[in-house]
């Protein structure tokens, strides 16, 4: 059981370097070639910061251990949004960019519906993994699109204002391309260590694989977007934190479930618990970013709460249902009851709350523009 911890700890430390490694590597590359900010925490950033889960995930597929590497990616996502996004914005109320709200989240709400789509007959097909793949690479593509139709110097200046400038030498690229190799290696090491502390965690707790995806694994594969929007939020950087976790929960299913399935032997079979209970946590967590989200353009500190007190209503139940106690048919009924329906409701009350003084706010500005150009 040591053993089993120390290479978990080993693991997770791992992943946190390599990732960084290829995040820094990646992140100064993509600005050498004219990328912006806000692509590079959509993409890079997130992309980066989402590799353990896809080192995890890949490596538990070709061990034929497709719970761990299924309830890696589904547990990340609901992690990122109820934990992360739920911190972070308890130590500062996170803005919320337009493009965000008007074109990814929304996307991420459509492929995590889609994703549950997929799973209905009980199995995540190789077919499907190729559609997820597709999907995220016309999603990237577009992004890169969207990032070069500003001017490379306005997309300098925004950067070294972001992230500080970039010494240019003839060494530059070699020395970033080499954080990315490094990176890559570490995060292949890493996941190694990671997943057989984990199968031996939870081969003498008793626990199946599922859970310890769902949970452990899935909280410490989640740890560089954790250390990434906890600096960006206390930076100042809203969009950071925000588009990061938006942007690596997208990347999650596409391509990280997309792969996966793929290299697995017939696709990953989907456990009832999950199709009737996990899956779709996720999918309700990702559309309660929508009304949160639209309220002001901001995720205040009662939001962050609630979210942060979701995480730990699930955990429990997952803690729960693990060990088959007696208490979890009450649990379930008082949540299914009462909490969940109440937060529904507030959620509801927020948004109609919020909408007018949205269309107000776009009327007065509308209404300002004659006057601003009268008086030009």
């Amino acid at each position: 059981m040591t053993v089993a911890i120390l290479s978990l700890i080993a693991g997770g430390g791992l992943l946190l370097v390599g990732a960084e490694s290829l995040v820094r590597g990646a992140s100064k590359l993509a600005a050498l070639l004219g990328i912006s900010p806000l692509i590079i925490g959509l993409t890079i950033v997130a992309y980066g910061t989402s590799a353990p889960e896809m080192a995890v995930s890949v490596q538990s597929s070709l061990a034929g251990q497709a719970d761990i590497a299924l309830g890696n990616v589904i547990g990340s996502n609901i992690f990122n949004v109820l934990v992360i996004l739920g911190l972070s914005s308890l130590v500062a109320p996170l803005p919320v960019a337009q493009q965000l709200i008007k074109l990814d989240v929304p996307i991420m709400v459509g492929i995590s519906g889609l994703l549950l789509l997929f799973c209905l007959d009980g199995q995540l097909q190789p077919s499907d993994g190729i559609i997820l793949i597709v999907g995220g690479i016309v999603y990237t593509l577009f992004l890169v699109y969207q990032s070069r139709r500003e001017t490379n110097a306005e997309v300098q200046s925004e950067y070294d204002r972001e992230y500080g400038a970039i010494p240019i030498g003839r060494w530059t690229w070699v020395i970033n391309l080499v954080y990315i190799a490094v990176g890559l290696v570490t995060l292949v090491t890493g996941s190694r260590v990671f997943i057989s502390g984990a199968v031996s965690i939870a081969e003498s707790l008793g626990v199946s694989q599922l859970v310890i995806g769902l949970t452990i694994v899935a909280a410490g594969t989640s740890l560089p977007e954790l250390a990434t929007s906890a600096v960006a939020t206390f930076r100042g950087e809203g969009d950071i934190a925000v588009g990061n976790v938006v942007g690596s929960n997208i990347f999650n299913i596409l391509t990280v479930l997309g792969l996966t399935s793929v290299l697995s032997n017939g696709g990953i079979p989907i456990p009832n618990a999950v199709l009737h209970f996990d899956l779709p946590i996720m999918v309700a967590v990702a559309v309660a970013c929508l009304p949160i989200f639209l309220t002001g353009n901001v995720i205040s500190r009662w939001e962050g709460l609630l979210f942060s007190g979701y995480y730990v209503a699930y955990a429990t139940y997952l803690i729960l249902r693990a060990a088959d106690h007696d208490a979890l048919h009450l649990y379930s009924l008082v949540m299914l009851l009462f909490v969940i329906p109440l937060t529904v409701i507030t959620l509801g009350l927020v948004l109609a709350n919020a909408w007018p003084r949205r269309r107000q706010a776009k009327d007065d500005s509308k209404a300002s523009l004659p006057s601003d150009t009268h008086s030009r």
